[in-house]
């Protein structure tokens, strides 16, 4: 009996390496200073590139939304997900990223699944100007089915200390702009897969007219990152604080940036869900309450201002490319969490 026979195929990691070191040298950065296959990577940030520099890290992962991935064969665009998923979490704060390190774990390596997601992580790295640095590959038999695997990934970035964002600031009266997400980005899949592939008994390849496209390519759109359009207004003073809208929807994500004695007014008629929320809602009877702590409904991420500039505010993220900002509420006194206007309020 030797490993082989227990089922961890050494060469096959070793090839899968090899395939995956041109993917990650193409996205580094001037800072890298190891190569792919060193025990650990390094990366060295340059003397002045940014004044009194803090670190903001952050990990996460992809959920079941791998599961849409296994069902429809496609894995490219799952390395998108992660990182832009990472991306954003920083972004919040007023980090631009400097390195990426993911974590591949599976029952039975197949290195062409696993170059796949490493191009899906290297694109999106090379868009957000993130070194891809490092990772681990696990091959784990008994662990995960033939098929499937596992992907988590972690991120470091860099924000000068004046230019941190940490909400502190926002105040009664301050404005909520919301920029619109590509889908259900990485969160609600529990619920999506259960009305998509058990009530509606559809096949990842089933066409839904109303979506244009088959569930699994509509499911499978990859998480946004708005670095590029966010980017440019870092240490303009235009944004008090910023919310990623992950699990939990906005209903539990924007509280946790908002100050005690504070709370959020959210105005669901400001912004039209698109076309794969509306389905979701109607095929699974879902409680409008319920879409909007489970899925995002169509806000990836909610911006905090001053409402005196909002104006300002809304024309610098169409100046960077961002054309769907809309405001969708304001910050007011007393109370706490998020309330919504309309026939969802409370």
């Amino acid at each position: 009996m030797d490993y082989k026979q227990s089922g961890v195929d050494i060469d096959a990691g070793n090839e899968v390496v090899r395939r995956i070191r041109s993917l990650a040298r193409g996205t580094f950065t001037s800072g890298v200073l190891s190569e792919i296959g060193s025990f650990g990577g390094l990366f060295r940030l340059e003397d002045g590139a940014v004044d009194d520099p803090v670190l903001v890290a952050s990990a996460d992962g992809v959920g079941t939304k791998l599961r849409v991935a296994f069902m429809s064969g496609i894995h490219t665009t799952i390395g998108v997900d992660l990182v832009n998923h990472c991306v954003n979490d920083i972004l919040v704060q007023g980090a631009q990223p400097l390195f990426f390190l993911d974590y591949l774990a599976t029952g039975r390596l197949d290195p062409d699944v696993a170059v796949q997601i490493v191009e899906g992580l290297a694109t999106a790295c090379r868009a957000n100007g993130c070194a891809l640095l490092g990772g681990e590959t696990a091959e784990m038999p008994g662990f995960y089915a033939d098929g499937e695997y596992d992907v988590a990934g972690f991120i470091v970035g860099v924000v000068a200390r004046k230019n941190l964002i940490d909400g502190k600031s926002i105040a009664p009266g301050d404005v909520l702009v919301g920029i619109p997400s590509s889908g259900l980005h990485t969160n609600g899949y529990s619920l999506a897969r259960r009305i998509a592939f058990e009530t509606a008994g559809l096949a990842a390849d089933s066409v839904v007219p109303e979506l244009g496209q088959s569930i699994g390519a509509a499911l499978l759109t990859p998480h946004r990152s708005y670095l590029s359009v966010v980017r440019p207004l870092i240490g303009t003073g235009l944004v008090k604080g910023m919310a990623h809208i992950t699990g939990g929807g906005i209903t539990d994500n924007l509280p946790r940036i908002l100050p005690d004695g504070t709370h959020a007014r959210v105005d669901r008629s400001a912004w039209e869900p698109p076309a794969i929320f509306k389905w979701l809602q109607r095929t699974g009877g879902v409680p409008e309450r319920d879409m909007l702590r489970t899925f995002n409904m169509g806000v990836g991420l909610i911006v905090v201002c001053a409402p005196d500039r909002e104006v300002e505010l809304i024309d610098g993220l169409n100046s960077a490319g961002e054309r769907g900002a809309v405001r969708i509420g304001e910050i007011r006194a007393g109370g706490e969490g998020v309330v919504y206007a309309g026939d969802v309020d409370g």
